[in-house]
């Protein structure tokens, strides 16, 4: 998977946003913006992403989401479809794992998400925001107004893994459509909305564990949480209303250890994943070594765009953007 010589990736790219919302960086980020939205298109068909907005649009407004006014925003920086409905979508599969840092110091937390759509392994961005509890790094795009992983130096690290989908039915189908209607009907936070809620809000890992595991959601997920401080790690299986907390060392992919549910895996070769990633991470909590020598497949496969490992108690942070032919940035160290 690694076609491309490594002299002619780019780095990932630093940017400053601070508190400035999230159009500002559509607005500094045009051709990346403008990249996803074509990607998005080809991806989901054109139609498609334009029907996704509507749907979107009105499923937040009935929600009376708390970030409304910046996806609006985004979606007006943008001028074209996509700004809404990409901001819902969550249709991608990830593995992580939490263990003690090499250094005794907190956590390590390693996690590779997988996605379908192209461009988003080339289009990685890692952006400095600022919150009421200081500044954190968020590996992101132009327009996502959420977070699904991210670094807060001496605070935590904390990831989202896509939950498994309920088994209602006989077919996958019938179930992602069951699963579908019961988020209409919800008007809790989707998962990304309330782990870049705790990466604001949250002065420590004890904080963000609170929020996320005590505030309702709008559909299911995997949350993987690491501190700053010694035994402070876990992996956090949601139900909209119930938490189910493994303590680290700790790994998730895309399936339930240990919630109660029936459900279906996402993503290719989940339970391999979640092996893999647990051997190599190994018992003790070792983290697995150095970098990023425990990326083997199917841990990286076709669809994976982005691999990441975070340090909150050093401030560490490395990261790689991926597309189908293999690694579309530098191994980059991200300045906290």
């Amino acid at each position: 998977m690694n076609d491309a010589p490594a002299a002619t990736l780019p780095p990932i790219p630093l940017v400053e946003l601070g508190a400035r919302p999230p159009a500002a960086l559509v607005a500094a980020q045009q051709d990346r913006a403008a990249a996803l939205l074509a990607a998005a298109a080809r991806h989901f068909r054109g139609p498609a992403v334009a029907l996704g907005d509507r749907l979107s649009r009105r499923w937040l407004e009935r929600s009376a989401n708390p970030y409304l006014g910046e996806i609006e925003a985004v979606a007006e920086a943008l001028g074209a479809p996509g700004g809404w409905f990409l901001n819902v979508n969550y249709e991608w599969a990830c593995t992580g794992g939490v263990a003690p840092a090499p250094d005794g110091r907190g956590s390590r937390l390693l996690r590779v998400l997988d996605w379908r759509m192209a461009g988003l392994g080339a289009n990685i961005l890692a952006v400095r925001r600022e919150g009421p509890a200081g500044s954190w790094i968020d590996l992101s795009w132009p327009g996502f107004v959420g977070c699904i992983q991210g670094l807060a130096p001496g605070r935590f690290a904390a990831a989202l893994n896509q939950a498994p989908l309920r088994r209602r039915t006989g077919a996958r189908a019938l179930d992602w459509a069951a699963m579908r209607g019961a988020v209409w009907r919800r008007r809790a936070l989707p998962p990304a909305h309330l782990l870049r809620r705790a990466f604001d809000e949250a002065r420590d890992y004890r904080e963000a564990r609170v929020l996320l595991t005590e505030i309702p959601l709008a559909l299911p997920a995997i949350f993987l949480l690491g501190g700053a401080r010694p035994g402070e790690g876990c992996v956090i299986e949601r139900l909209e209303e119930r938490a189910f907390v493994r303590e680290a060392p700790a790994v998730a992919a895309n399936h339930w250890i240990a919630a109660p549910e029936r459900a279906r895996p996402r993503g290719q070769e989940s339970e391999t994943r979640h092996r893999l990633l647990g051997a190599a991470q190994g018992e003790a909590g070792n983290s697995a070594g150095e970098d990023f020598a425990w990326l083997v497949p199917p841990i990286l496969n076709p669809t994976t765009r982005l691999a990441m490992i975070a340090e909150p108690a050093s401030g560490r942070l490395i990261a790689q953007g991926y597309e189908p032919g293999g690694p579309a940035t530098l191994e980059t160290v991200i300045a906290v």
